[in-house]
């Protein structure tokens, strides 16, 4: 069994939040020097997608560190943008930085603040904390293994393991896709299009975020049905 952190709910934040604590949207709270991602192909700084506490993923060896997520992605009024690069962890148009101590290939700015979530309706600015339940999930199964399963058995696997959450067992369901570059512990699976913020990732897409044992760098990729 694997320890995981089903998020139950995103919770509005009233204030902006300045901690280093989980949390989507809003700004980064930079534990090192600003290194805000730049895409590759547009020069363009990506979009603040979310920070995640990595104690709870990998125990002593996350303890005190953040990795920040972030993606290639449009201004509020301009959603036909759609980058299809952003489902690649190695094409430039997506990042994850670790810090601090973390190792990140890609050009990044000195910025502190950046573009970040926001609301489809307004474009409104979107901060969000996570209520968060302790669980466990089942081994990973590689999906040729799993589709042997009886229906049941198989159906029960996938409920387990389907959800949002940190942490886990990975919900693959185009392959066994993990980035390359390996080993990875999921570190946040989301399914973007059911959340309270606009993330345009694809038309019915799951985001799985990584991060190595030893705290030091991310991938994150998405597959879309």
């Amino acid at each position: 069994m694997v320890s995981t952190l089903r998020i139950e709910a995103f919770v509005p934040a009233s204030v902006p939040i300045t901690a280093p604590v989980t949390k989507f949207g809003g700004q980064p709270v930079w534990l090192s020097d600003p290194q805000w991602p730049v895409n590759d192909a547009w020069g363009e700084p990506m979009r603040f997608v979310c920070q995640i506490e990595l104690g709870p993923v990998l125990g002593d060896a996350g303890r005190g560190k953040l990795a920040y997520v972030f993606v290639t992605h449009a201004e509020y009024g301009d959603e036909v943008f759609f980058d299809p690069d952003i489902a690649l962890p190695d094409e430039g148009a997506n990042a994850v930085i670790v810090q601090p101590g973390g190792i990140y290939g890609g050009s990044t700015l000195p910025l502190a603040t950046g573009p970040s979530l926001y609301h489809v309706e307004d474009g409104s600015d979107a901060e969000y904390t996570v209520r968060l339940q302790p669980d466990k999930d089942p081994d990973f199964r590689p999906q040729h293994d799993r589709a042997g399963l009886p229906t049941d058995d198989h159906d029960h696997y996938w409920e387990q393991i389907s959800s949002d959450k940190i942490g886990g067992t990975p919900a693959f369901f185009q392959g066994d896709d993990w980035p390359d570059g390996g080993p990875w512990k999921l570190m946040l699976q989301l399914s973007p299009n059911f959340q309270p913020f606009y993330l345009n990732l694809g038309a019915a897409p799951m985001a799985f975020a990584f991060v190595s044992p030893d705290a030091k760098q991310g991938r994150l990729l998405v597959q879309d049905s």
